[in-house]
């Protein structure tokens, strides 16, 4: 079977080996790496690795009953946090439940998302502080919600302002699977039609749980842009240098009133499509080592060592990894669990008889186990 799904395409800029060897497909958007440092790619490394020490992590604690159910990342590091990289802090970020890496580098305490898959709160965090919305578990709805958002930013005058400092975007993240719902087929119908100033941003991991991409779709998802009526590109999502240049580039464009634009993002994801699955059962070994080989942590680790980037940075980020992993265990086993009212809580903003039917009944419920104990 053929694994290799980059096409020429497809834009790549840092090659597996380690290699900043543009194709052709890249060169549009080269000049959005002219403001980065090595020491931007350090961070960028340093904050992929901490995600998968996260990740790992959190997949351990669901495996241990900590957690009720988790949504593994691993592979899909150097989309997330080369897309988040291009952003400004005035953006607004949609995500859906996978988006770990983008919420760290939105200053997202990720203990908070655990205490969402752990099923203590419904939200986690306060959207307003980092402009990173709550994460989104039924598929797709949130890219209605971010082009409905991007309108709001339109309409309040907040786009090509004038001031490239001060103009705002919506990025919203997607699964293959999300590219199969009628919301986000809506959604792109809504945001060409109004110029809404949003980026829709796939993340192409290759399976919608357990149906691979190929059968979802018999040409690129890219292509299905043009379509709607918006500029798109397709990146290689394990190169964390194309994920920021294509996201930076398109950004500016739609910051400036250019109207939405669609990325799809090449990548794999590694584990399970959540903790409730066994991929072993749907795909292959050999798949699962041909993107293993590709992993972008190690194409990022390749390119800093032949700059000179020595042990010493590496042992450090090892360690912070790993302080990082057991900080995430300690604040995950400390979640106290919320009264159970907190549940009929916030659905509406005036009191509402079913809302107050719903909450007897669950009183009545709870009484019962006290009744029959007494018995």
């Amino acid at each position: 079977m053929r694994f290799d799904v980059l096409d020429d395409q497809t834009v790549q800029i840092l090659t597996p080996d380690g290699e900043v060897r543009p194709n052709d497909a890249a060169r549009t958007y080269l000049p959005a790496l002219d403001e980065l440092t090595l020491d931007d790619y350090r961070a960028a490394y340093r904050d992929m690795r901490l995600v998968r020490a996260f990740d790992n992590e959190a997949t351990n604690l669901q495996r241990q009953g900590h957690l009720a159910l988790y949504a593994p990342l691993e592979g899909q590091e150097a989309a997330q946090i080369g897309s988040a990289y291009a952003m400004r802090p005035q953006d607004a970020v949609f995500p859906s439940y996978r988006e770990h890496g983008v919420g760290l580098v939105r200053g997202i305490d990720l203990t908070r998302v655990l205490s969402v898959m752990r099923g203590e709160t419904q939200g986690g965090w306060d959207p307003e502080e980092t402009g990173f919305r709550l994460y989104t578990f039924v598929i797709g709805s949130q890219t209605l919600q971010a082009t409905g958002y991007a309108m709001g930013q339109q309409f309040d005058g907040a786009t090509n302002t004038g001031d490239p400092e001060r103009d705002e975007a919506t990025v919203v993240y997607f699964g293959d699977g999300a590219t199969s719902q009628g919301d986000t087929n809506e959604a792109l119908v809504f945001a060409a039609s109004n110029r809404a100033p949003v980026l829709f941003f796939l993340q192409n991991n290759q399976w919608a749980i357990s149906v691979p991409s190929s059968v979802q779709s018999r040409t690129p998802f890219a292509h299905r842009a043009a379509g709607f009526g918006m500029p798109s590109v397709r990146i290689d999502g394990n190169d964390v240098m194309a994920a920021y240049a294509a996201s930076r580039t398109h950004l500016e464009r739609i910051r400036q009133g250019g109207g939405p634009a669609f990325i799809e993002a090449m990548t794999y994801r590694m584990g399970a499509h959540t903790t409730a699955d066994d991929p072993t059962k749907y795909r292959t070994s050999e798949e699962e080592a041909y993107w293993r080989q590709r992993d972008p942590i190690d194409r990022l680790e390749r390119y800093l060592r032949a700059q000179g980037t020595g042990d010493d940075f590496f042992d450090a980020v090892e360690q912070a990894a790993k302080a990082y992993a057991l900080e995430i265990r300690d604040g995950t086993l400390a979640l106290q669990s919320p009264p159970r009212t907190v549940i009929f809580e916030h659905i509406y903003s005036e009191p509402h008889p079913l809302v107050d039917e719903e909450r007897a009944w669950a009183d009545r419920y709870e009484a019962s186990f006290t009744e029959e104990a007494a018995q």
